[in-house]
């Protein structure tokens, strides 16, 4: 039982806070020793130069090494007690002397440090299950473009020892290339026609790892695009911008700043008519009528009108559409359509 790599494995020891915590030097390792049990026993823990931590415990009753604690199936009263004031010692160390890491291997540790210097993102762990692995979104979007693993080696090639990789989003052509590589495997856990894994183990640089990210970053800088409905009945849309190319628009849905929307203006008319970008989401907007009811807005600025007949509901309806009663995403084929894509 490896006490000491269990709770050190996420951390990195700070040098600059061992003398200060009472540890003393000797060559180039830091020792450090705590009796426990009314000075029946003695806690050693030695830290080398490389920031790795041993402990030992012994019995001063006897003057020798105790070593019953790192046997797993020794679950008595006693044992236990010493276990645990093991832990607790090593787990102050670590409170006081070590600054977290995110993940276990240097490399993996780097390429957060390095997303977070690009992007600003931090990883988020969703799942208690799963807590080695990290999701970096773009905030703007929520949308994923890396995702950091901790897994047994033989989930994706030969071997049983754990090992940390990294999940990205790649052009198909792109992604066939690179399986051909060493460190590089179909995509564990994820779609495989769009993500790749890559092996965190040194095989390939952090700046070639980098160029990766950026690649699949760009997925999630697409905007989103939605049609949303307008009632002229309700709302002068036909008029609204004559005046002024930007105007608040009731907002029901997750709509981000950058994103596309479509006002699909229902009877008389039944057709698109413009093609506006949010530039301002989620307006606090308190509005009540027999009509309509607002909790918060958008502000939106036109980019483009249509003709009356050029996106008729019969068009839309070439494109699987059978109603605008509320936001929805544009269909990919009818976006490329419109945006000659």
């Amino acid at each position: 039982m490896n006490i000491e790599k269990e709770i050190f494995k996420k951390s990195v020891i700070n040098f600059d806070k061992l003398l200060p915590y009472g540890f003393e030097k000797s060559g180039d390792k830091y020792i450090i020793s705590k009796n426990i049990l009314e000075d029946s026993f003695r806690i050693d823990v030695e830290i080398s130069s490389n920031g790795l931590v041993k402990g030992k415990i012994f019995d001063l009753s006897f003057g020798e090494e105790y070593t019953n604690y790192r046997i797993e199936t020794q679950t008595g009263k006693f044992v236990n007690q010493i276990r645990s004031e093991f832990e607790d010692f090593l787990t102050d160390i670590r409170n006081h002397c070590a600054a977290a890491n995110y993940f276990l291997t240097n490399q993996a540790n780097r390429i957060a440090g390095l997303i977070m210097k690009q992007y600003g993102d931090i990883p988020e762990f969703p799942w208690d299950k799963f807590s080695g692995s990290g999701v970096f979104r773009n905030p703007r979007n929520n949308k994923w473009y890396a995702l950091i693993m901790n897994i047994n080696k033989s989930k994706i090639d030969a071997g049983d020892e754990e090992v940390e990789v990294l999940n990205v989003k790649l052009a198909e052509d792109e992604i066939q290339r690179l399986l051909s590589r060493k460190g590089f495997y179909k995509a564990y856990h994820m779609n495989k026609k769009n993500w790749i894994t890559v092996l965190l183990d040194d095989t390939l640089s952090d700046e070639e790892i980098m160029g990766y990210l950026e690649e699949s970053h760009k997925f999630t800088e697409q905007a989103n695009e939605w049609i949303i409905p307008a009632n002229p009945k309700y709302y002068d849309v036909i008029n609204c911008f004559n005046d002024t190319d930007t105007t608040i628009w009731k907002q029901s849905s997750n709509i981000n700043t950058g994103d596309i929307v479509y006002l699909y203006v229902a009877a008389p008319y039944s057709a698109i008519l413009y093609k506006c970008e949010a530039v301002e989401v989620n307006i606090p907007y308190d509005y009540k009528d027999k009509n309509i009811s607002m909790s918060k807005v958008m502000k939106i600025k036109l980019l483009e009108r249509f003709d009356k007949d050029k996106y008729t509901f019969e068009k839309l309806r070439q494109y699987g559409i059978r109603a605008v009663r509320g936001p929805r995403t544009m269909p990919k084929e009818l976006s490329e359509e419109i945006n000659g894509d």
